[in-house]
């Protein structure tokens, strides 16, 4: 797997805009994270349509193809340094299609974030356009709006990006052991229900793949886990690191599920590394090559996400 193109890092001033491709948002914490964005000198543009609600499927931020334009429309705009997902949810891989990628390609790099649903995406932005992005806090997001932790290392990774060459948590090896490649994953049933569509990649070889999910049993991890270990889409992997499992149920019904269907690939596997649906929530780089340490808990990167 190789590195991916890095997108030039923000400075004060810059155009961000705010897209909603997935689920809706509430209005009081989009405004809350505006004030964050603005509070960091970024000048925060809000697409049309993030505060829809589609006719009859509640669960969506509008239609899919306003959702797309909003999205296409911020990443080929000229002025727009940054695309901040909103929030997650579920969408995302229902407007992908709609996306009219030599667009956004000819308009060059810039930095996209997001997590959760917003997975889709990073595997699409990889697979189509190269590029490296972030996984990290939804502007509108709880747990970016009231934690100070995961705003500060969003804002890290955003302006100065070679202070964060070194992403330190509390987590502990589930398999001992280093190992090197390039960053990537998201949310594990994205990464499932992703398989062998057009925009996802055909598979994690040699890569550090960095998971997590949320409202998810046991059961339903281990059929996503069986599910990408019986394709042969794990087959080389280099490193595992898993994030947050919030409302997965208690975590040591998890641990013997990932011990079971993890350990037999034979790499490191670091555990509570902390990402995702979580508070403080680290901004995980995807499409960079990093050293997966699963015993000091690191993930350290080569070069710094942006450049």
């Amino acid at each position: 797997m190789k590195e991916l193109v890095r997108p030039s890092r923000l400075a004060p001033g810059a155009r961000v805009a705010v897209v909603a491709p997935s689920g809706p948002v509430a209005e009081d914490r989009l405004q809350a994270g505006l004030d964050i964005l603005r509070g960091w000198d970024l000048d925060p543009v809000v697409a049309p349509h993030v505060l829809d609600v589609h006719d009859e499927l509640g669960y969506l931020a509008g239609s899919d193809t306003d959702r797309a334009a909003d999205l296409q429309q911020a990443w080929c705009d000229p002025s727009v340094d940054a695309v901040l997902c909103a929030r997650g949810g579920y969408g995302g891989q229902r407007m992908v299609d709609l996306l009219d990628w030599e667009a956004m390609r000819a308009a060059g790099p810039k930095v996209f974030v997001g997590f959760s649903d917003s997975t889709a995406l990073h595997e699409a932005f990889a697979v189509r356009l190269g590029l490296v992005t972030l996984y990290g806090p939804a502007a509108a997001g709880v747990d970016f709006v009231k934690n100070s932790r995961a705003q500060e290392h969003l804002r890290a990774t955003l302006f100065t990006p070679e202070t964060v060459g070194a992403i330190t948590s509390f987590g502990v090896p589930l398999v001992p052991g280093r190992a090197r490649g390039v960053t990537m994953g998201g949310c594990l049933r994205l990464l499932a229900t992703g398989y062998g569509t057009p925009h996802t990649r055909a598979g994690a070889g040699g890569g550090l793949l960095l998971i997590e999910d949320v409202g998810e049993r046991a059961y339903s991890l281990d059929r996503s886990l069986t599910q990408l270990l019986r394709t042969g889409w794990l087959d080389g992997v280099r490193g595992i690191a898993l994030g947050s499992w919030d409302r997965c149920g208690p975590y040591e019904e998890l641990r013997p599920m990932f011990a079971d269907r993890l350990s037999a690939l034979g790499v490191p596997v670091l555990e509570e590394f902390g990402f995702g649906h979580c508070g403080g929530a680290l901004t995980i780089p995807f499409g960079v090559a990093a050293a997966l340490d699963a015993e000091a808990g690191t993930l350290t990167l080569d070069e710094p996400a942006l450049r």
